[in-house]
């Protein structure tokens, strides 16, 4: 017996909902697909968008064969019989559509494996894909393919695809409530959606109401993939709460990656890199705060530490902002690896045997604690053929405008 899922799956474009932006007249994609003039392709979307039957849908409008490869389960072996199955249609005058589902999944150089074929025209590749492509496909092989970006589908198209199940399965739901639970409870996955239906069907229900479809339900799955795209978007929506000084957002996000699964812990080594980077001594404490945050995790576990990485998420957002320092050793770092044959100058050098202070080394060095202020004014420490530099810029806000000040004279020559 076929899944609904699959009973359901459109066959035409008529048929097939969500995704206009890519299928209107005025798209290439759906231009490319009426003229039967197809391209090497990339479909990036959620699960459930449609990637599978949008490609078997464009597949069964040009005269050709179709063929299959999941990166999960084949490798290069499935690879080499599709090619010699494709040198047999291209003998009699068929092109070869090859779909490849979750190509993200294939390594570097069975990526590669593709590059020839594509080139030659033998087979027309469309990969499937819910990860960044410009992140897990090689630069070659991106460069040969379009990419179409599918999105979630709406409230409305998950409502026409829910009567469509409904009426599949016999099933009648007369309470709005209850549809906009299980539209709600997809988030915007179709694939999701059918489940529910089946799992609705399967149950038997004596009454489809709120309450009784809520218990099957269960708690909704949050749409989250540890080391996935959406993760990675979670997290940057909850670093850029916190350095926009956004507590309530940096807590929404937080809240939301770890209703999802994701590990505390990732969430308290991101407000450690903020505390560095987007505060930096405009509030120094905020580093200490958020370290005792994440070592009260350690000790308490998730509940009570939860909340005190909450708290220190909270301190980082509203404290005064600096990537004052960041800055400064960026370009450190840069004019390092510009001038990494400079000497150090002898002055600054130790000289711990009697050979190498009779050569000069620490010669001329003034010791600070020996000066007035305790400070070795005029005193060089950069390689004499670099000349002295300043990296360090402070902002006007928070604890550098003390140090600031204090630079001014410490920067002071005489």
């Amino acid at each position: 017996m076929k899944p609904l899922a699959e009973n359901l799956r459109p066959q035409t474009l008529d048929d097939f909902f969500g995704q206009s932006h890519l299928l209107n007249d005025n798209h290439p994609l759906k231009q490319a697909i009426d003229r039967q003039q197809l391209h090497s392709m990339i479909l990036w979307g959620p699960s459930g968008t449609g990637k599978t039957t949008l490609a078997r849908i464009i597949a069964s409008q040009v005269d050709g064969h179709f063929a299959q490869m999941s990166a999960v389960l084949d490798g290069v072996k499935e690879l080499r019989a599709v090619v010699e199955n494709a040198k047999k249609f291209q003998n009699i005058g068929q092109k070869t559509i090859l779909f490849v589902d979750e190509i993200h999944r294939f390594n570097k150089a069975q990526q590669d494996g593709f590059l020839p074929h594509i080139e030659s025209g033998l087979i027309t590749l469309i990969g499937a894909t819910t990860e960044n492509p410009s992140f897990e496909l090689n630069r070659a092989l991106l460069s040969r393919l379009s990419v179409y970006v599918l999105n979630p589908l709406s409230a409305q198209e998950l409502s026409q695809i829910l009567d469509r199940a409904l009426a599949h399965e016999q099933l009648e739901l007369n309470d709005k409530e209850v549809s906009a639970q299980i539209i709600n409870a997809s988030s915007g996955d179709a694939r999701r959606l059918i489940n529910i239906v089946e799992q609705i069907a399967l149950a038997k229900l004596a009454i489809l109401d709120v309450q009784s479809v809520g218990q099957l339900l269960q708690d909704k799955i949050s749409v989250f993939d540890k080391g996935g795209d959406i993760f990675y978007q979670q997290l940057s929506a909850f670093h850029k709460s916190v350095r926009g000084s956004s507590p309530d957002g940096a807590l929404y996000w937080m809240a939301r990656m770890l209703v999802g699964g994701c590990d505390p812990k990732t969430i308290a080594r991101r407000l450690l890199a903020i505390a560095s980077e987007d505060i930096g001594n405009a509030d120094p404490r905020a580093l200490e705060i958020t370290l005792n945050a994440w070592d009260v995790y350690e000790r308490l576990g998730d509940k009570e530490g939860n909340r005190a990485i909450a708290q220190a998420a909270t301190y980082c957002a509203v404290a005064p902002k600096s990537n004052a320092v960041y800055k400064a050793f960026n370009q450190a770092m840069s004019e390092a690896k510009a001038t990494a044959d400079l000497d150090v100058p002898k002055h600054l050098c130790n000289a711990p045997t009697a050979l190498m202070s009779d050569l000069g080394y620490g010669e001329s060095y003034r010791y600070a604690h020996d000066e007035v202020g305790g400070v070795a004014k005029g005193q060089t420490y950069f390689p004499e053929a670099l000349g002295e530099q300043q990296y360090y810029v402070p902002t006007d806000r928070g604890l550098e405008i003390k140090i600031s000040e204090k630079l001014k004279t410490l920067r002071q020559k005489k």
